[in-house]
């Protein structure tokens, strides 16, 4: 509805006439919607096409931090990042460093903090950016982002938080956190595809080399005419998401919960990946040995079931999810890797009808049908 009202604005949110002002209110009220889900101030808040720029735009070593102007020479990411942090943004590909997990697919805090000490005996003086996501788009395992935020500012860093995954099904109040930017995706919010945003933790933080320059459009952060229509949809779900918090959460859990303990009394042999790490209330990645996540995805998907195999931009290509190989998973059991993802309107008969599935699927599999790895 919001996207429908924002379609019949004609005029250009830069623009000073009647129509542009019309225009250029429906982006503020979405910028102060997307603040207040992740607790910043509206100004904070570059609007960006997605997740992807977002990060591009955040992970330079151009950015400064009140009066410290000087570049960030290193760049840490972790090993089960968003292919977009993992390629290191702007960064050289000599300057990026690969923070390892353990395996339950948390970040080694341990290694994150040995790195630091080594850069300051190494390169005293220098300040790293530091770029974690706070729940992994296949897992769904949440990472100890408040932790990792004391040992990169104690050393004197910055910290880029990816919360595209988590945002809307946790809490992700950037100032609790501990994160310097963030970045949001819309379409994870139950908004449009095509709208994102980059959140500075405050005004004092600046991204002193934007990677769209023109106009001058959001603070001189994000050049290009803003996308009206799909910045009004990312806010209308930005508000929802903020509205729902505290109970679709909850609610997703318990579903997610039985869905996981009746796949596994009801099909022996099923595994939870990171069962026992925290994890986003929406999230199971199940496997089964001898199964092959594209067939499980093709079969699930002729039940009416739409489940993804990896990360869903690229679970179109065949391969082990590098994810899962970071966490020290066999080939043979990460191959069948399928992530199973509940939504506000999940329901019991959903669960049911994926359930079904899953035990033909496992069945099939005990009698040598189609979906056995080779």
């Amino acid at each position: 509805a919001a996207m429908l009202a924002a379609l019949d604005l004609v005029g250009n949110p830069s623009s000073v006439h009647r129509e542009g002002r019309a225009a250029r209110a429906l982006v503020e009220d979405a910028r102060e919607a997307v603040a207040r889900l992740v607790g910043t101030a509206p100004r904070n808040v570059v609007f960006t096409s997605g997740g992807t720029e977002a990060n591009v735009l955040a992970l330079t070593p151009a950015l400064t931090v009140g009066t410290d102007t000087a570049l960030r020479g290193r760049l840490l990411v972790s090993a089960i990042e968003h292919a977009s942090v993992r390629s290191g943004g702007r960064f050289p590909t000599s300057a990026v460093d690969i923070l390892p997990v353990t395996p339950d697919g948390i970040v080694d805090l341990p290694a994150l903090e040995a790195w630091l000490a080594a850069l300051r005996v190494d390169h005293p003086g220098l300040s790293p950016l530091v770029s974690l996501m706070h729940a992994n788009n296949e897992t769904g395992v949440v990472q100890p982002i408040a932790a990792a935020a004391e040992l990169v500012h104690a050393a004197g860093g910055i910290l880029h938080v990816d919360a595209v995954q988590s945002a809307g099904k946790v809490s992700c109040d950037i100032g609790a956190l501990g994160a310097d930017l963030m970045t949001l995706s819309g379409h994870k919010l139950g908004g449009p595809k095509g709208a994102g945003a980059l959140v500075l933790r405050s005004a004092a933080i600046h991204v002193a080399d934007p990677l769209l320059k023109g106009g001058g459009q959001e603070r001189g952060a994000r050049a290009g005419t803003e996308n009206v229509a799909a910045i009004a949809g990312f806010g209308a779900a930005a508000a929802a998401a903020t509205r729902d918090l505290e109970t679709a959460g909850p609610a997703m859990e318990r579903l997610r919960n039985s869905l996981e303990t009746q796949a596994k009394a009801a099909a022996p042999g099923t595994i939870v990946i990171a069962e026992a790490a925290p994890r986003l209330p929406n999230t199971s990645l199940l496997t089964h040995p001898g199964l092959k996540a594209e067939t499980a995805v093709i079969a699930l998907d002729l039940a009416g079931i739409a489940v993804s195999s990896g990360a869903a931009c690229s679970s179109g290509k065949v391969g082990v999810s590098q994810v899962l190989t970071a966490m020290g998973l066999s080939p043979s059991v990460a191959a069948g890797a399928v992530r199973v993802s509940l939504g506000p309107t999940t329901g019991e008969t959903d669960i049911v009808a994926f359930l079904s599935a899953w035990n033909g699927l496992v069945r099939r599999l005990s009698k040598g049908g189609c979906g056995i790895a080779a």
